[in-house]
């Protein structure tokens, strides 16, 4: 990985190493080396030297073994017999009979490492989809000791999503029970997780995937782990300001959500949903986290519309033809028809029943209570409407 133009974004040399041994270290890579090029950074870190610039290019090199180059050690039977035992042995042979004798991959890996040419990579072709699969270093006898495993399948997972500017939906963590196991348990087990909204923060994915396991039971030791991204949507990334942004953002709430329903349970978050209705406690509906259904447009409503509604209607004494409610109510505006869910049928213990509304609404002032919301029933012409209080203006 070239890495010099990128020294003033990350802040110097220094702190990009430091962020460089964080990520090799959470992924579990054992040793990594920076040099003057590709292939003698990569020759360092086989052998465990991490500078490669403490010392000349080419005095570093001479000294490394013939493994230490993938194509030279391809020829490195032949070229042990021929007395080459480091790389500056290969350099003394006669360029035209190394390549009469062996390929053009020989001249061209040496020249390269020690700068001579241009490096040239392949592009890194993505797979279409993400399974990867992890030897745990030991038995794991509980569900949450897999996280540490957990994380580094999340970590490759992550920026598989990044270079592809996608986000996991769900995702499908498996283990696999070791061998000296009872044939009951099985093979092994595996815990879906889905999340509202398609992300790659590797953070919240991890502190997902840990209320999820707190809720598992491993029936055996486990000793291997099994990580799939099942459904994965593009992603749509938000242009950063230039300008510093002071504010500090806290956690998104459909991520505080998940959590959330991760630890009580599925089912058990639900969210309000808007409702094109005419009837105000029918103008939204209480859904499960998961569920996609888009609200409706919100419309604004004619009259108005009161701060608290009572979940069932209080039904109001009347003196003279006038409603009472800590006294009697003064008619302020109205009255607004509300007509509608001849369509809304529900079932209960007394079996199916229409929620079929006609009311005329009112705005009235009590002496005491303030401003209130009431309605009367629109009834036959021989039957008494009655009066109901069902919302409180705050």
């Amino acid at each position: 990985m070239e890495v010099s133009q990128s020294l003033r974004l990350f802040g110097g040399e220094e702190v990009l190493e430091r962020l460089i041994a964080q990520g090799a270290e959470e992924l579990g890579v054992s040793s990594f080396a920076r040099a003057p090029t590709g292939l003698a950074a990569l020759a360092c870190a086989r052998l465990g030297q991490r500078d490669g610039f403490a010392e000349p290019l080419t005095k570093l090199l001479d000294r490394l073994p013939l493994e230490s180059i993938d194509d030279v050690a391809r020829h490195g039977a032949t070229l042990q017999r021929l007395g080459c035992r480091t790389l500056a042995d290969v350099r003394r042979l006669p360029r035209g009979g190394i390549g009469r004798r062996f390929d053009n991959a020989l001249l061209l890996a040496l020249d390269r490492a020690y700068g001579l040419r241009p490096e040239g990579y392949a592009w890194v072709t993505l797979p279409e989809t993400f399974s990867a699969r992890l030897e745990l270093p030991s038995r794991v006898d509980n569900a949450m000791g897999l996280m540490f495993g957990a994380r580094r399948l999340l970590l490759q997972m992550t920026g598989w999503l990044a270079a592809r500017q996608s986000g996991v939906t769900a995702l499908t963590l498996a283990w696999r029970h070791d061998a000296m196991r009872s044939r009951e348990v099985g093979d092994g087990g595996e815990l879906p997780v889905r999340t509202a909204q398609a992300t790659h923060n590797l953070e919240h994915l991890s502190r997902l995937l840990s209320e999820n396991l707190a809720r598992c039971t491993l029936q055996a030791p486990a000793g291997e782990l099994v990580l799939h991204a099942t459904e994965v949507a593009p992603l749509l990334e938000q242009s950063h300001s230039l300008v510093p942004n002071e504010r500090i953002a806290g956690e998104a709430v459909e991520q505080v959500l998940e959590r959330i329903e991760a630890r009580l349970g599925q089912g058990r978050v639900l969210r309000p949903v808007l409702v094109e209705d005419h009837r105000l406690e029918h103008m939204h509906r209480w859904q499960p986290l998961k569920d996609k259904t888009a609200s409706a447009k919100a419309q604004l409503v004619a009259g108005p519309q009161p701060t608290w509604m009572l979940r069932t209607p209080l039904q109001l004494d009347v003196q003279n033809n006038r409603p009472l409610y800590q006294g009697p109510l003064q008619l302020l505006l109205g009255p607004e028809r509300v007509e509608g869910g001849w369509w809304h049928r529900v079932k209960d213990a007394h079996g199916q029943r229409n929620l079929v509304t006609v009311r005329d609404y009112w705005v009235a002032l009590s002496p005491y209570a303030g401003a209130l919301w009431v309605f009367q029933q629109r009834l036959p012409d021989d039957a008494t409407a009655s009066w109901y209080l069902h919302g409180i203006f705050a």
